[in-house]
């Protein structure tokens, strides 16, 4: 917010004035507060510290003492540096007396050497701190404004420090605790110097305080958490010149001193602002969203959607997959996806259905709320990174959709997948056995490569959505378990298929549209699926055996087949299953 030393002796009215720096030039960029004139040697005790002080020196003390007392007042008080008019007192020179003790006390000493109206100094100075202070205002308000728009639109943490990097026209990283990068934006420079041995550099990066420059490594650091709990580190990299004039906060120029954040050499106050203002952001969009997914989670989330969608470059997702703790290159990756086994829509309400093939039946709901989907999800979700931590597996794991988590599965080579996977499905059995809904645990076939990922990932979906009913508990679904399902499944969109099964139920789904309560289709897939065992078949759908034979023959005249024929429920089977491809049923 200050000009320096340096910066005041550029202006025209010092200029003009022939100035020589005789003492402690190394010392020119230190803050100048205010500009004061003087001409008694004791004006040490009038003075606050930062002022420059001018004086032609006629009231200075004649004796070397005297002048050594002066200048040792000046210097305690923390006066930024001593201006000399020669002409008046000194002609040939300030005393070398003065120039000894200014140069041991670290205080820069400037001689004059044409006769200088020291108003026009005051006046050009004052001015400029003055226009500094507007200039501080406006960048104060705009950071203000800004990060007041991000906390209302609910904006991401990469968002948030996006705009903090560009405000500073610098790089800037968001950390947790663990020192594992959630977010960062390079501000132009390149990304891998910026994060290549993060950890191990942040780990170096051990200011005082909870808002502290570190002079060593050159970072302003801030503490990012709320309610007494800190969940991460927000970080800026200061230039060792200051402010570029790259950013919004850089349009001052100057040095790194000044108007420092207190300290001789430390970044401007405003940066200090700056990483607060964007660390309160993060901290409170946290808040609001501290019931959905953690910030970690949601990392991972954009990382896999992006390498399924292709939004981000292959290799910038693997670099900032790095920066999380999860190495992907020179790795063999397998995609998984884990789902809740899907437990039929078609049961009656409230109905106890088995599931697992294991233990009591449990009752599950035949339609449940988007909330509750959604909370469970981020449950399992949760689960699943727990057991990658158990087992220790690294891999990227989060949602994937409104039914799936997944996860890609990063190990040594392609013999160390099996017994990843396995352990992977046992942490999760482990941790869900008191959870009343099994999963599908997929995998798709592995790959070499970050930029093969998105197959690995895409298949792992579909065994899984194909496999959705599989009571396979004990074991890791591939592409040849799901058989009949996975092939219906790949084919779901081939037009063939869908007349295929509009031929062989078109008349029962017209029949059932238009009595739904006689779940004519129920009747139908119980039969099928229970081997044409019509008293298992019955006593699946709660009815008695006449009841249920009576069924059997109106299905028969809907579909207009005789279902005692192995041929005609072998294709109705098939159509039934197509069917729940090319018209899913709703997750339990």
């Amino acid at each position: 917010m200050f000009p320096t030393v340096r910066e005041v002796l550029a202006l025209d009215p010092v200029r003009n004035g022939g100035p020589r720096v005789v003492a402690a030039e190394e010392s020119l960029d230190r803050p100048v507060r205010w500009v004061h004139v003087t001409e008694v040697p004791d004006i040490a005790s009038l003075l606050r510290g930062g002022e420059l002080v001018l004086t032609t020196g006629i009231g200075l003390p004649a004796d070397d003492a005297g002048v050594r007392a002066f200048i040792a007042d000046l210097a305690e008080v923390g006066v930024s540096g001593l201006v000399v008019e020669l002409g008046r007192r000194y002609h040939g020179g300030v005393p070398k007396v003065m120039v000894a003790a200014a140069h041991r006390r670290g205080l820069p000493l400037v001689e004059l050497r044409r006769e200088t109206r020291f108003v026009l100094i005051t006046e050009a100075v004052h001015a400029l701190i003055v226009d500094a202070q507007l200039a501080e205002l406006r960048a104060t308000e705009e950071i203000h404004q800004r990060f007041t728009e991000l906390s209302v639109e609910g904006a991401e943490a990469t968002e948030v420090v996006r705009q903090a990097a560009e405000l500073a026209g610098a790089p800037v990283v968001l950390e947790n605790l663990s020192r594992r990068v959630l977010a960062y934006h390079a501000a132009g420079e390149n990304p891998r110097l910026l994060l290549d041995g993060w950890e191990q550099h942040s780990r170096r990066i051990q200011p005082t305080g909870r808002t502290a420059y570190h002079a060593d490594t050159g970072w302003l650091v801030t503490m990012v958490g709320a309610r007494g709990q800190d969940w991460g580190r927000l970080l800026l990299r200061c230039p060792a010149a200051g402010p570029s004039g790259s950013g919004v906060l850089g349009v001052f120029g100057g040095s790194g001193g000044s108007g420092g954040s207190g300290g001789s050499g430390g970044p401007p106050l405003r940066w200090s602002i700056l990483l607060e203002r964007a660390a309160s952001t993060l901290a409170l969009g946290r808040l609001i969203r501290r019931d959905a997914e953690g910030l970690e989670r949601q990392i991972h989330r954009t990382l896999l959607t992006a390498l399924l969608d292709g939004s981000q470059p292959v290799d910038e997702v693997a670099m900032r997959a790095r920066a999380l703790g999860v190495g992907l290159d020179r790795r063999h990756l397998v995609g998984v996806a884990v789902r809740f086994r899907d437990a039929g829509s078609d049961a009656e309400p409230g109905a106890a259905t088995e599931v697992g093939g294991v233990g009591p039946a449990v009752a599950v709901p035949s339609a449940v709320s988007a909330e509750t989907v959604q909370a469970r999800l981020r449950d399992l979700a949760e689960t699943v990174g727990l057991a990658l931590r158990e087992t220790g597996l690294t891999g990227l794991a989060s949602p994937l959709d409104e039914h799936a988590v997944g996860v890609l599965l990063a190990v040594r080579d392609a013999t160390a997948a099996d017994p990843a996977l396995n352990g992977l499905l046992a942490a999760l059995h482990r941790l869900r056995r008191s959870e009343p809904v099994p999963v599908v645990v997929a995998a798709g076939s592995g790959v070499d490569g970050v930029r093969e990922a998105r197959r690995t990932l895409v298949e792992a979906r579909q065994v899984a959505e194909a496999g959705r009913r599989d009571r396979r508990a004990d074991q890791v679904l591939r592409l040849p378990d799901v058989g009949l399902a996975g092939l219906l499944h790949l084919l779901r969109e081939e037009p063939r298929l869908q007349v295929f099964v509009e031929r062989e139920l078109g008349a029962l789904l017209a029949y059932e549209a238009r009595h739904p309560r006689q779940r004519m289709l129920a009747t139908l897939r119980a039969y099928l699926e229970l081997g044409r065992n019509k008293s298992a078949a019955a006593a699946a759908m709660h009815l008695s055996r006449p009841a249920f034979y009576e069924r059997l023959t109106r299905l028969g005249q809907i579909l207009g087949v005789d279902l005692d024929s192995v041929q005609a429920c072998l294709s109705l089977h098939v159509a039934v299953l197509a069917l729940d491809e090319v018209r899913p049923r709703p997750p339990a």
